[in-house]
């Protein structure tokens, strides 16, 4: 293990994450892991690697002093990186050197912004993972003056590529019925379906409050038992305002379920941010099912979608260690 960064700023929450957690429910443990699992799936492709762990940035970045050289990749949501002063590449693998300042700014679209390292952050693992979950005091949560340490790079030459962007979706995210959804009218769930709802300010790696001028709440809702609830699932509590939950949410809950998010639409609530709209759609279990396969196909290709950076020789303040040019010859000599 090898000494690699230095922390020296830290704007908000700055926690290791990796995929989370499987099969943990039963001891009272959600999925955890990272809140934007495309986003993690994109560092991993950029790097060449997988389940390793990564540095989630909460809204307000960093600055990390490397203490070797390394390779990082960037994903998530879209801030301003800079190494020594240079903007770096957003959705990219960069090279950086030892002795050189990381800074990474507020985030200017989305809330959970990515950093991966070749080799992945090395800090203790429980039941397999080493992602922070607050609520259950497991993992690390990063602070002002902590050394991290990486593993063996596998792959160190794997560096200037990117992924092309995702475009921002405006399609209506796409939820399948629980066990609850039945037990509101078709009115509310047509309503439901209807209704944009706007990003509230309360939420956390737990869940978000989805705020509309309706009111959903279930007659007799009050009543119904406590039962396991999963990232994803659309909680209607007694004052009929909704609460999406996220990776870090409760393994059970009371509130009636009026519906659950596909777990590949999950990211695009957990980047949303105070103010911005969502709508939601019912699809069929089948097309859910449907909808999962064709995303992990996709994530299952992200490596190969990588390209090239291309960059602008103007914008090139090291044009001169480019070695552009090489073996030169006289023009005399045959």
């Amino acid at each position: 293990m090898t000494p690699v960064i230095q922390v020296e700023r830290i704007g908000a929450a700055v926690t290791v994450q990796d995929a989370g957690w499987s099969g943990t429910l039963a001891l009272g443990l959600s999925r955890g892991g990272a809140a934007d699992t495309f986003a993690l799936s994109s560092v991993w492709a950029l790097l060449g690697e997988s389940d390793t762990a990564v540095l989630e940035i909460a809204g307000f970045g960093g600055t990390f002093r490397f203490l070797s050289d390394a390779r990082i990749a960037i994903a998530g949501a879209v801030m301003d990186v800079r190494l020594d002063g240079t903007a770096l590449l957003h959705n990219a693998v960069h090279f950086v050197q030892a002795g050189q300042v990381l800074e990474i700014g507020a985030a200017r679209v989305g809330l959970y912004g990515y950093l991966g390292i070749g080799g992945g952050f090395v800090t203790p693992k429980f039941q397999g993972s080493a992602s922070t979950h607050r609520g259950a005091g497991l993992g690390q949560v990063i602070e002002v003056g902590q050394t991290l340490k990486m593993g063996a790079d596998p792959r160190p030459d794997r560096i200037g590529l990117a992924l092309p962007s995702r475009p921002k979706s405006s399609a209506a995210i796409r939820v399948v019925a629980t066990a609850h959804t039945e037990l509101f009218s078709e009115q509310v769930r047509t309503r439901f379906e209807e209704t944009v709802f706007t990003r509230g300010s309360k939420g956390n790696r737990q869940g978000v409050t989805l705020e509309s001028s309706e009111d959903f709440a279930l007659q007799g809702g009050q009543s119904i038992l406590s039962e396991t609830v999963i990232p994803g699932d659309i909680q209607v509590p007694g004052q009929g305002a909704l609460f999406a939950l996220l990776a870090d949410s409760q393994t059970t809950g009371g509130y009636p379920r009026i519906a659950a998010v596909l777990p590949c639409d999950l990211p695009r609530i957990a980047q949303v941010v105070a103010g911005d709209e969502l709508k939601f759609k019912f699809v069929t279990r089948e097309e859910g099912i449907a909808a999962e396969r064709a995303e992990r196909k996709a994530r299952a290709t992200l490596g190969k979608q990588c390209k090239a950076i291309l960059r602008d020789p103007a914008q090139i303040n090291d044009l001169l260690s480019c070695q552009l040019i090489s073996g030169a010859v006289s023009g005399e000599s045959e």
